[in-house]
This record gives C-alpha cells, structure tokens and sequence, in this order.
C-alpha cells in the first residue's frame, strides 16, 4: 500500500475514502456524500471530541465531503485544501443555491435587515462564500441581501472569480488580528493560515500547513548569509513557522511571539527565533 498524509487523505483502518480503494488498507470504502458550512467559522479537530485539538478551521460557505457521523460528529474532508477532520454535524448544511460573492473584509457582520443600526445576526471572515439574491440601501448604505433575508455590507463582498492584485497587501490587513493555533479567519489566524487566506483571495488555492507550503509552493531560492536579494512576496520558512516579506528587509506573520499578526524585521526575527529554534530552513518565491 501507497503512503498517505492522513491530513489530506480520509482514511482510517475501519473506513476510508473509495477514491483511495488499492491504496490503503480499511475495512470498508464509502463515496462520502457532499455538504457545506453552515456556521461562520468551523474547527476542524483531530479527533471527535470537544476538547480535542484544533488542525484547521473552515469557512461559510466552504464545501466538504462527509465520510462518517456518529455520537454528533462527522468526519469530513475540505474541498478546497483537502484537510481532513472532525467537526460538529449541527455546522453543516445541505448545498444549495451556488455561492456568487465572497467576503473580502477581514471581519463582517450580518444584520437581520437591511440597516447597520439593528442588532447584528452573525459575523463572517474573510474568505467566507455567499449567495446574494437582492440588493438593498438604506440611508445610502448598500447592502447585499442573502437567502435567509439577512444582510450584508456590499463593499465587503467581491464576486466569486474576481481577486486581489497583490496577496501581501491582504495579509497586510490582518494586522492586529490575535493569534490561533489552527486559526484560518479574521478571528484568529496561524502563520500558514495567514499565507493560505492571503493567497487564495489572490486567486491561488495553497496547501495548508507549513511543512506542506515549503514542500510546494513557487521555487526555492538561494539567499546569501546576508539574506540579501529578497523582495515582496517572497516567503521565509523555519522548522514549524512561515512569514511573508513586505518588502527587502520587513516581513509579516503571525506569531506567538506578539500573539497577533505582527510587522518584524527580517533579521531581528532570525536572531530572535534562532534563539530557541534556529535559522530558517528555506526562502522560496511563489
């Protein structure tokens, strides 16, 4: 049998994806039946419980593949990256009506009408995928109408196809945004979580966790002792940890060093790091 990451691969050894028959060793194989996220933001843990761990997290919107469910927890696998997971069945939903925008402010909040001044109904990040049926304004403001007759602020959404010019300017807006393990929104975000939703608001789908972007992400660059040559974009990896350049000598990330996304200078952040846990592993260019 063929090794597989078991983090983008749905497998275990009483069941596994059918997709992977002659693959893997399991008891059975299923199709898996298509679903979508219901709440704003989902931790998808390791194992199903409440107090386990946290991978990653999905989005509204964000459509999965459910392999299992048992005791309120399915066992599902993103579409879009491919991470593989437990979440609670109550944050699923069927898919229906095919997502036209996509939130494009790092936080939002949905209203129950269209008027800023009513109580909110929710809040989405960045990233998070709706359908807009109407369009509303009240005392100039526009607002994007959804299924459920609540609202949303027109100039946070973009269409679904269109992106950002420049992915490091996304990560720019995340700013201040507090730090979490897993966190892949506006709420709370880890290093290569930050990479991931920058990138994709650019137009380009990226694995999630580090060791999988400094795998496959652009090409691997040969940078002097001096780090000198690097430019915006270009991404710097350690054992566990990714920041992205802002320009030559500047860098953001999310750290647990300052808990938030964090300017740092490039080479105050290696003397700092190194400290504990060395000199970058890798500078690659995507």
């Amino acid at each position: 049998m063929t090794a597989h990451d078991a983090r983008l691969h749905a497998f275990r050894a009483d069941l596994a994806d059918i997709r992977l028959k002659g693959e893997v060793a399991a008891e059975r194989f299923v199709a898996g039946r298509p679903a979508r996220i219901a709440t704003s933001v989902v931790d998808l843990r390791r194992a199903p419980r409440a107090d386990s761990g946290i991978d990653t997290q999905f989005l509204f919107g964000d459509d999965v593949v459910v392999f299992d469910e048992a005791d309120g927890w399915a066992w599902v696998q993103g579409e879009r990256d491919g991470y593989v997971g437990y979440v609670s069945v109550a944050e699923l939903g069927a898919r229906q009506a095919t997502p036209t925008h996509i939130v494009s402010a790092a936080r939002t909040f949905l209203y129950p009408g269209p008027d800023l001044r009513l109580p909110r109904s929710g809040q989405l990040s960045m990233g998070s995928t709706v359908t807009v049926t109407g369009v509303a304004e009240t005392r100039g403001t526009h607002y994007a109408v959804l299924p459920s007759g609540e609202t949303i602020i027109a100039g946070h959404l973009l269409p679904v196809g269109e992106h950002a010019a420049d992915y490091v300017s996304v990560a720019e807006t995340f700013l201040g945004t507090p730090y979490l393990w897993g966190g892949a929104s506006g709420f709370g975000i880890d290093c290569s979580g930050l990479v991931q939703l920058s990138m994709r608001m650019a137009g380009r789908n990226v694995l999630r966790d580090t060791d999988m972007q400094v795998s496959s992400l652009g090409e691997l660059l040969d940078v002097d002792t001096d780090h000198s040559g690097l430019q915006r974009g270009d991404l710097v990896f350690w054992k566990g940890h990714v920041a992205i350049m802002t320009d030559a000598e500047t860098m953001i990330h999310a750290n647990g060093h300052t808990m938030t996304v964090a300017r740092e200078g490039l080479k105050e952040a290696i003397a700092r790091i190194g400290y504990l846990y060395g000199g970058p592993t890798a500078f690659r260019r995507p």
